[in-house]
């Protein structure tokens, strides 16, 4: 099966980009190719203007402090498992400790002048050319070891926020039933009674060649499913669609 995720708030969007660049960062920083690299360095500059523009790391002590009083409020629920809920509970204190600690996210980048170099010559179209920088090139074919290494002192200042944006999605994730669904006509749709969700999440099989747009509010939650023409170009799907859904709120 596979998964397509849909926020349902601006919110939650950002997470998900900033989970999705922590991924691909962690990926080609492991790689053995210099051009695996030079994308480890570009998408960790990614990382770095989206600090700059938003407070990540407020909005993520947010939220764990928002699931921390949610997991609290469950201790007196009957069938809870309360040995499991103080080890969540632990879990989310440590890593708001650890992220609280840090002062501005990257700061250790910004300060060092090479790399602020580099961020603007790799946001130029072919602008990481030897003949544009050469110290750049110089860094690449030094040996393997030696680029890993500094990798991953450049990546270290960001690793709170990671751990903390991952906690935080999979409390989400885990906050929802997985339901099985058919679409009639290809499109699904679940009228609301002013209940608000924070993430969509949806399974098909992947030999039916489809893929789900979504929408949500508090009044309506919409499944389309579609295909791609020759073009690629998606075309509205008009016969019924088996899928499964999970609707996320903490």
């Amino acid at each position: 099966m596979i998964l397509y995720e849909y926020p349902c708030n601006e919110r939650v969007r950002t997470l998900l980009r900033v989970e999705h660049l922590f991924g691909r960062l962690f990926f080609f920083a492991d790689g053995a190719d210099i051009h695996h690299h030079q994308i480890a360095l570009a998408t960790l500059f990614d990382l770095l203007e989206i600090s700059d523009r938003t407070d990540l790391r407020g909005s993520v002590l947010q939220d764990l402090e928002r699931q921390r009083v949610a997991c609290n409020s469950l201790r007196q629920h009957p069938g809870v498992d309360v040995q499991a809920l103080d080890a969540v509970i632990t879990e989310m204190q440590l890593v708001s400790s650890e992220l609280g600690a840090q002062g501005r996210i990257g700061q250790v980048l910004r300060d060092n002048e090479w790399l602020a170099s580099l961020r603007g010559r790799l946001s130029v179209p072919g602008g990481s050319s030897p003949a544009d920088i050469p110290s750049f090139y110089a860094w690449q074919i030094k040996p393997h070891e030696v680029r890993v290494h500094d990798l991953k002192v450049w990546i270290e200042p960001f690793l709170a926020l990671y751990k903390g944006l991952a906690l935080v999605l999979r409390l989400l994730r885990e906050s929802s039933e997985v339901v099985s669904f058919q679409a009639a006509q290809g499109a699904y749709q679940e009228m609301l009674t002013g209940k608000t969700f924070q993430l969509l999440r949806v399974w098909v099989d992947p030999a039916l060649g489809v893929f789900p747009e979504m929408s949500a509010n508090k009044y309506v939650i919409w499944v389309r499913f579609s295909t791609q023409d020759n073009e690629l170009k998606p075309q509205p799907v008009t016969r019924d669609i088996p899928f499964k859904l999970a609707r996320c709120n903490v």
